[in-house]
């Protein structure tokens, strides 16, 4: 492995863990702002990858966010054989590095909107970036889904003019039930496989996209969190989530990448909301 590539690797797990830190601490605020006294606070819990690396778990159960976790990972070693072919550069040499955050939100009031957003980096015998972020209602509001659009085109916008467009369709694409045949919430962007040539270029719009995300949707939990809501909006948002549950246990690819590279199982499976349903 080059130096250069050994640094971008050190650049890049320093950001995941910077930006885990800085929606952390933001995620607590709203908590105290809510509850006053004794709010809620993220459980930090590490964990290690027999074949390399690890990462941590942070995990926060309050009143605001009945589940949310925001966890890192820096993880290395060797794909298996029958995951090489999957990957790019993997099947040449199968020695591979990823570093990433992956963030879900799941809030107890069926007002606020469900999160996901996660970004990584991937070193093979090539180096690439992926990521995004989406959003899932209960209802959807015009005015968050909006913002959270506008706050991930102005990100993009930065990077070219024409990937706000692409990532979006990807998204819509990606996060998609099939045997559902209706979309998960109201999109956002995907992005896999950036490699542009310029590494900077492609790290910076990564960050963007992480930056983007820890402004605007505290925003939008704001806005929404003090609303009134029914118990027929509660049975709503569990149904909700009982197909956010299908989603990523039958199509993540995120989760499937995990658990193929030895991953931690309870890291893995954070994703998934405190309580569902299904009718």
């Amino acid at each position: 492995m080059s130096t250069d590539v050994k640094a971008q690797q050190e650049r890049a797990a320093t950001w995941f863990r910077d930006l885990r830190d800085r929606i952390c601490a933001s995620f607590e605020v709203i908590e105290t702002e809510m509850t006053g006294s004794e709010p809620a606070r993220f459980q930090r819990k590490p964990w290690e990858r027999a074949g390399g690396g690890g990462g941590t778990m942070a995990l926060m159960q309050g009143q605001i966010f009945e589940k949310v976790g925001v966890n890192i990972s820096e993880v290395w070693g060797e794909f298996s054989p029958e995951f090489r072919k999957q990957i790019p550069g993997a099947d040449v040499d199968p020695r591979f590095w990823a570093g990433g955050i992956s963030l879900v939100s799941h809030p107890t009031s069926p007002r606020v909107p469900a999160a996901h957003m996660n970004t990584r980096m991937i070193v093979t015998t090539k180096t690439w970036f992926g990521g995004g972020a989406d959003l899932t209602p209960v209802v959807a509001l015009a005015d968050d889904t909006t913002a959270f659009h506008g706050a991930l085109k102005t990100a993009c916008d930065g990077y070219d003019a024409a990937s706000y467009a692409r990532f979006k369709a990807w998204c819509d694409e990606y996060f998609f039930l099939p045997h559902r045949g209706e979309a998960r919430g109201v999109g956002g962007i995907f992005y896999d496989q950036l490699a542009s040539g310029d590494w900077e270029k492609d790290f910076a719009f990564t960050r963007s996209v992480g930056l983007a995300f820890a402004d605007i949707y505290p925003t939008l939990v704001r806005r929404r969190m003090r609303e009134p809501w029914t118990d027929a909006e509660r049975q709503a948002q569990l149904v909700k989530r009982g197909r956010y549950v299908e989603f990523n246990l039958l199509h993540d690819r995120g989760t499937k990448f995990g658990l193929a590279t030895g991953g931690n199982v309870e890291a893995i499976l954070m994703s998934l909301p405190p309580h569902a349903a299904w009718t």
